[in-house]
């Protein structure tokens, strides 16, 4: 973990503790949490800064338990399983997927089941310096289906508005054309070049930018339970999803 990195402890109804949470979020897309010691907590926490948005596993309030629950892992249900995860991005099989996804711990796993995230920004501007026809490649329109036939058709990387976002998943329910499906090796080598990796412990999370950055974890055994919350921010937090490029000035490779 960077020892940029700060952890923050929450307070929902502590002004100061949001504004500055809210505003390494706005600036670094990532930030971690502490003393988030509930559900209910992850909720008021959420509720302070976003609309939270319902996922297909959620409860009520817009909250989803993610546990193993055993038996064989079905496409699209990895999460409930103590498999590793891909890096991916939340709910990249529909147009407008939630800008931000917020996690806590609610149970540790008794070995592994660390968090890997990677800056999808740091992955855009490698491969725009090491190989920028294969960030052309996964720029292409209409070159990736996520999630299935219903699902979305689009890119890796597109623009949005002036900035750039990601979504990506690596799984059986993204089909690559064949220009993608020649890239990914390098795809995958940038994401392993930057990816970040840490353990949370009960009452620990973070947030993250659901448009810049990537999330998975690694394997694990025990009954690791965590808790997660999509949702947009507030028109009122100045947070706005996506990253700016960075300027490249000498691609070294073209390959």
């Amino acid at each position: 973990m960077p020892d940029s990195w700060t952890w923050y402890r929450v307070n929902s109804q502590d002004e100061d503790t949001v504004t500055g949470l809210v505003a390494a979020l706005a600036e670094h897309g990532l930030v971690l949490l502490d003393t988030v010691t509930s559900r209910d907590d992850l909720l008021r926490l959420a509720r302070s800064i976003a609309t939270i948005v319902p996922h297909r596993d959620s409860d009520a309030a817009g909250l989803t338990t993610i546990a193993d629950i055993g038996g064989q892992v079905r496409s699209g249900f990895a999460g409930f399983s103590a498999c590793a995860l891909n890096p991916h991005t939340d709910r990249s099989g529909i147009a407008n997927p939630p800008a931000l996804l917020m996690m806590s711990c609610g149970q540790p796993a008794t070995s592994g089941g660390e968090c890997v995230v990677i800056d999808g920004k740091a992955v855009y501007d490698h491969l725009a310096e090491s190989n920028p026809k294969a960030l052309k490649a996964l720029s292409a329109p209409r070159s990736v289906l996520f999630g299935g036939a219903a699902g979305h058709l689009g890119s890796v990387f597109a623009r949005i508005g002036d900035r750039m976002a990601i979504r990506l998943r690596l799984d059986d329910l993204a089909q690559f054309s064949s220009e993608i499906t020649r890239r990914l090796p390098v795809l995958r080598a940038a994401i392993d070049r930057h990816a970040n990796m840490f353990r949370l412990d009960a009452g620990q999370g973070y947030i993250l930018d659901n448009y810049r950055w990537l999330h998975g974890r690694r394997a694990f055994s025990g009954q690791r339970v965590m808790y997660r919350v999509n949702g947009n921010p507030l028109s009122n937090m100045g947070i706005t999803p996506g990253f700016q490029r960075s300027p490249i000035l000498t691609p070294s490779n073209s390959a």
